[in-house]
């Protein structure tokens, strides 16, 4: 009894916590949409480096305090694009401009993202498009929700009539991983019916979780790139592991999301 009282006691929790960190993912876009909508002009990487830098202050001036009261004992992940697996405990994962350098090109692409991830597991995400004023929500074991409504990915069991997706090696990136990329998109023009190819990773896994896009995949990758949608599509009844079909963590090499239907069939087309 004491058991099941101290598990609904946490779930009730979480669930309150998420509706407030819904509520901080949306004030940081608003900010963010207020420096939005001209072609922000730079010459140099250090140019380029301080603009997305005024960009992600202006969302961790108001996600750091509003979060941290949230949870004052959990960590915080300072870099976006780190990978690999998290200290125990509680961590703050968050990008506080997911797609900033199609911000700053005035490009609509681009959101604000929020997970709590616990011992190692999303535990819950928020992710606000500012734009369209849409957010996506998902609590482990309650599903996945777009403004409050379900979220289920797509009924697709033919790769040949899917739509997929993946986003690009981030610059700088080692010569081999791009080289699988390139191969992977030229791999999949060949066996599905549509692929594309942009940034941020997010936007995709909103998608696939939406039941939009049948499939994403990515090799490498951070964990504020991935593990937003990897609790989204898995809340929404999709499949995620690494792009050889073996459980994904945030070590992992490689990632791929998709509908049951479709999984395998991509799974050996990124095996090829």
């Amino acid at each position: 009894m004491s058991e099941t009282l101290q598990t609904t006691d946490i779930a009730a929790s979480d669930a309150d916590l998420l509706a407030q960190t819904a509520i901080a993912v949306r004030e940081a876009g608003s900010a963010l949409r207020e420096r939005f909508g001209e072609v922000v002009r730079y010459r140099t990487r250090e140019e380029l480096m301080r603009a997305l830098a005024a960009n992600d202050d202006t969302a961790l001036d108001i996600l750091r305090p509003r979060l941290t009261r949230l949870r004052p004992d959990a960590g915080w992940v300072e870099d976006e694009l780190d990978g690999g697996a998290l200290p125990p405990g509680e961590w703050w994962v968050v990008d506080p401009a997911e797609g900033n350098v199609n911000h700053l090109h005035a490009l609509p692409e681009w959101a604000v993202t929020a997970t709590l991830v616990r011992e190692n597991q999303p535990v819950l995400t928020a992710v606000h498009l500012p734009l369209t004023g849409e957010t996506y929500t998902a609590l482990t074991g309650a599903g996945a929700h777009l403004d409050g409504r379900p979220l289920h990915v797509s009924q697709t069991a033919d790769l040949g009539l899917s739509i997929v997706a993946t986003s690009q090696a981030r610059p700088d990136e080692d010569e081999k991983v791009v080289r699988r990329v390139g191969s992977s998109i030229t791999a999949m023009l060949f066996d599905a019916l549509v692929v594309r190819a942009a940034v941020p990773a997010t936007l995709h896994l909103l998608n696939v979780a939406a039941g939009r896009i049948d499939a994403f995949w990515q090799f490498a990758g951070a964990r504020a790139d991935l593990l937003p949608g990897a609790l989204l599509v898995t809340e929404a009844g999709g499949r995620i592991s690494d792009a050889e079909g073996r459980p994904w963590t945030p070590q992992s090499q490689s990632f791929l999301a998709a509908a049951p239907g479709v999984h395998a069939e991509a799974v050996s087309t990124l095996s090829r």
